[in-house]
């Protein structure tokens, strides 16, 4: 294992993430009192990085002098990947606690260490699940910075490390595929550093029309630009304790619904699509399941919600009658928030009929296609495992038909088949694995139900943020203990790397020379 070689690639990520903080310091000192203490905690930490990143890469060494000591292989990708985000949530969870110390104000929930590491990993998985009571507690500059390694998380902290970082050189492929969510996106080139710039050109795109449409809306610049940052990173996290309920508007909700859509489907299509490839949008037969679920799922919720006739809560807490335009709005904004992981909400969705809740746990498992920044099981590995079932129930009558299956017109090998099953069970038993442990963690807390336990479990190894019960759409994960948010940590980064990526580092074999 080349230990010198993730270390100074460590310590340049370090460096990286320390000059994203410095750009919202000098934003945040011009734009605010130099004196406030949310800007100089912003200054400190980046100094506290800058220091951190040097030390790293003095202790990795040169890169002449790493020559001839191994280049990066399988194993050294799969510990640096993993090891980035532990790394990139300290450093992300800093200007929270370098704050929350420095104000008087003894309760803030940032003073506590575990919750600002949990916000961090929280932001930098796209999970948005927080342990904040009241947003508005935190200064301006701080909500940016927590938007915005929300965003970095998006397409990955590693990707764009390996899009400024071209010096990893065939390293960097497989760094890519580990932390990449999904298969290699289709259309895209095969070097591996053009291919995270083109994908970051295409986000940072997306990103600043969306930031336009949500002022034109009627959101400040600030507002729009922090959920235009989450949005496009499935992420969730809001200025808001009502999150976009908060603002009552339809145009935004739709806005919301549309870019959550865009964000959910995989890149590699809008680079098709820049390219005139415009057929392989459609033909690709993962984007159309993708598009079946949303709108199966939304007719579903819309029917329950009609056919129970109660009245619809927001997020604000306001209590208003049923009516078609709201019931469409609703079901159609949380069915496509909760497929995507994004986490967003408009209603107060742990009121509503159990089959609505029902449909929106299911596709919690689901979650957006490969390739995009939605977390989940995948889209692709869904619609693969149920042609699977479908190959396997044929062969039980009968047996002597051989037929290959295919996902469009790409057959599908034995390895993949047995990839895919793999990871959905590893899935399910991570899930039950996590609902028990909070269940033993919080034994002494008559509040956390199965229904918390089980949905906190489901949010976090989806990345989802939002569950029901005691992490609803209006709770928070604040009132857990320390161990369970260090646990749900856990499951936000097994579930954000894919599982395997993490949980491979908990096997003797592979930390074996050989």
């Amino acid at each position: 294992m080349n230990f010198r070689l993730i270390i100074r690639q460590l310590g340049l990520l370090v460096l990286v993430l320390s000059a994203v903080l410095f750009c919202i310091w000098l934003w945040s000192a011009i734009a605010y009192d130099f004196s406030d203490n949310a800007v100089f905690a912003l200054l400190w930490s980046t100094c506290i990085g800058v220091i951190l990143g040097l030390a790293l890469c003095i202790i990795g060494g040169s890169k002449k002098s790493r020559q001839g000591t191994g280049t990066m292989g399988r194993r050294e990708a799969l510990l640096l990947v993993s090891t980035s985000w532990l790394v990139g949530a300290v450093v992300a969870a800093m200007p929270f606690l370098i704050w929350a110390r420095s104000v008087d104000n003894e309760h803030h929930a940032f003073r506590s260490v575990v919750n600002c590491f949990f916000e961090a990993m929280s932001g930098l998985t796209t999970t948005g699940a927080t342990i904040l009571s009241d947003i508005g507690t935190v200064p301006a500059p701080l909500l940016f910075w927590r938007s915005m390694i929300q965003w970095l998380g998006g397409l990955g902290i590693v990707v764009l490390f390996v899009a400024v970082l071209p010096s990893l050189g065939a390293g960097g492929k497989k760094i890519f595929k580990v932390e990449a969510p999904g298969p290699e996106p289709e259309g895209v080139r095969p070097h591996i550093g053009e291919t995270a710039r083109i994908l970051w050109l295409i986000y940072v795109c997306l990103t600043g029309v969306e930031i336009i449409a949500y002022w034109l809306a009627g959101m400040t610049w600030f507002d729009a630009s922090n959920h235009a940052l989450t949005t496009l990173a499935t992420g969730g996290f809001s200025t808001q304790n009502a999150s976009i309920g908060a603002y009552n508007s339809r145009t935004i909700d739709i806005i919301t619904i549309i870019f959550m859509v865009l964000a959910g489907a995989n890149f590699g299509l809008y680079y098709a699509a820049v390219k005139g490839k415009l057929r392989v949008i459609w033909s690709d037969v993962e984007f159309r399941f993708y598009l079946f679920l949303l709108t199966a799922g939304s007719i579903v919720v819309i029917s329950s919600l009609l056919g129970s006739g109660q009245p619809l809560t927001s997020t604000t807490g306001a209590v208003e009658p049923l009516s078609i335009g709201d019931a469409v709005t609703q079901g159609v904004f949380e069915v496509v928030s909760q497929q995507t992981t994004t986490g967003y909400a408009t209603s107060n969705f742990d009121t509503w009929p159990f089959m609505a809740k029902a449909v929106l746990l299911m596709l919690m498992f689901v979650g957006g296609c490969a390739g995009s920044t939605g977390g989940g099981i995948k889209v692709i590995r869904i619609w693969i495992a149920f042609k699977v079932m479908l190959s396997e129930l044929e062969r039980s009558f009968r047996p002597n038909v051989v037929r290959p299956l295919k996902v469009g017109k790409s057959s599908i090998d034995p390895e993949l088949k047995l990839a895919t099953i793999a990871y959905v069970l590893g899935v399910l038993v991570l899930f039950a694995a996590g609902t028990g442990s909070i269940m033993i963690l919080e034994s002494g807390n008559p509040e956390c139900t199965m229904t918390t336990a089980a949905t906190a479990s489901i949010a976090t190894i989806c990345t989802v943020g939002p569950g029901l019960a005691k992490v609803g759409a209006i709770e928070n994960y604040g009132w857990f203990t320390d161990a369970s948010k260090l646990m749900l940590c856990v499951l936000m980064a097994i579930g954000r790397l894919e599982v395997f990526a993490v949980l491979v580092l908990v096997t003797p074999r592979f930390w074996r020379s050989s």
